[in-house]
């Protein structure tokens, strides 16, 4: 989305400046008219030309959004002012960049507008989620309460994230050491056995046949081959950031034996935990799904989320399309149609947040379970496999010279 400069009057006649995203100025507009700030001039920034270094820059982790979100809600409900909580958190916040977005939203409060007016022009640090519910916690006077909300649905997440990341670490790194050293045997250690088998004078196995082949094949194209997988790469991500491929590749990660389920069971329980945070804070059903929408991180759940949006801005329900969407297990949909007849949707969300969760951790447990003794037999038979159609010539010599 792109980033405009604008300018404009604010209540008062105060002139404000600041950089928002938006995706055309005229929607830049109607947002700023929603703070009661009315457009002098808008202007498109231009995409700057940057050397990224990963573990550098200016990034704002979701740990520090999370420590500051906990510590504002403490200072706030204690009675300190907003001002002086910004300025204390700002002076004392090791992350330069962040430290510069605080010093400027304390500027802007102080200046007279919302805390929430101020953290959506930095919208590459707080979510849509974050500043949904800071504007919906700062009109009913309980913003204490809604910063502890959000830091707790921040340290979820994140360790719904690391569960995930933790799944899959240990099978792309028996892989990844798999490859490099079958790729090592192959450059380096095949050719000398290829010597030693040429003086033999007798007809080599087909399992070391194949092997030599496979030694002299990647020995000759070894550079091709590294930039076709490089080149497969990055042909798949470009491809991934297309809507359809999005769709594609995300309904064919559902599919799959394995991750498909742990993806499922983690949309469920994002779902649920966001759009249970939302509402329980005051953020219209509307508003919340399609914020939660925004989150879902899956483009077919996300889909499936915008449906039952665009139903209950008929008059249905939501239970209904989430069944309908097939993505939801029955027990979910049968948990949230209970919630709305009972008026207690909120917190049946959070509690199938909760069981999901749990879910999570158990199929996290079952796929390192099953991946470990899979692993150690992928290596086994891969490495093993070289070795021993390198040693089978061997074996036939001494066989034929003992007769």
């Amino acid at each position: 989305m792109p980033v405009f400069s604008y300018r404009g009057r604010a209540r008062g006649g105060r002139m404000v400046t600041g950089q928002m995203e938006a995706s055309t100025p005229q929607a830049l507009a109607a947002q700023l008219r929603e703070q009661r700030i009315m457009a002098t001039s808008v202007m498109e920034r231009p995409e700057p030309v940057r050397l990224k270094i990963t573990g550098f820059g200016g990034k704002v982790k979701d740990k520090e959004l999370t420590v500051f979100t906990r510590q504002i809600a403490t200072m706030l409900n204690a009675g300190l002012p907003l001002v002086q909580s910004l300025e204390v958190l700002a002076s004392q916040q090791p992350n330069k960049q962040f430290k510069k977005v605080l010093t400027k939203i304390r500027e802007d409060v102080e200046g007279g507008s919302t805390f929430a007016a101020s953290i959506k022009r930095h919208p590459a640090v707080f979510t849509s989620l974050y500043m949904s519910m800071v504007e919906a916690g700062e009109a009913g006077g309980f913003l204490d309460t809604i910063l502890n909300r959000l830091a707790g649905y921040i340290e979820k997440t994140m360790a719904l994230r690391r569960k995930v990341k933790g799944a899959l670490i240990y099978p792309v790194t028996i892989i990844t050491v798999a490859v490099a050293i079958v790729i090592f045997l192959l450059i380096f250690v095949i050719p000398t056995f290829k010597t030693l088998f040429e003086g033999f004078g007798v007809a080599l196995p087909l399992p070391t046949r194949i092997v030599l082949d496979l030694s002299r094949l990647v020995k000759t194209h070894i550079v091709t081959g590294l930039g076709a997988f490089v080149g497969t790469v990055f042909g798949l991500r470009f491809y991934y950031r297309t809507e359809k491929g999005k769709k594609v590749i995300d309904s064919l990660l559902l599919r799959f034996p394995i991750i498909g389920p742990l993806i499922r069971k983690v949309s469920v329980a994002k779902f649920t935990r966001t759009l249970g945070t939302l509402i329980s804070s005051g953020v219209p059903i509307l508003d919340g799904l399609n914020i939660t929408a925004k989150v879902a991180g899956n483009k077919v759940v996300e889909e499936a989320i915008l449906k039952t949006r665009s139903s209950i801005a008929e008059g249905k329900t939501i239970a209904d399309p989430l069944g309908a969407s097939g993505i939801f297990p029955p027990m979910v949909v049968q948990m949230i149609s209970v919630g709305e007849q009972t008026g207690a949707l909120d917190t049946m969300l959070a509690k199938i947040a909760d069981f999901y969760d749990a879910e999570v951790d158990q199929a996290v447990a079952n796929l390192t379970t099953l991946l470990e003794p899979l692993m150690i037999v992928f290596l086994g038979v891969v490495v093993g496999g070289v070795i021993i159609a390198m040693y089978l010539p061997i074996f036939k010599l001494v066989t034929v010279v003992g007769r």
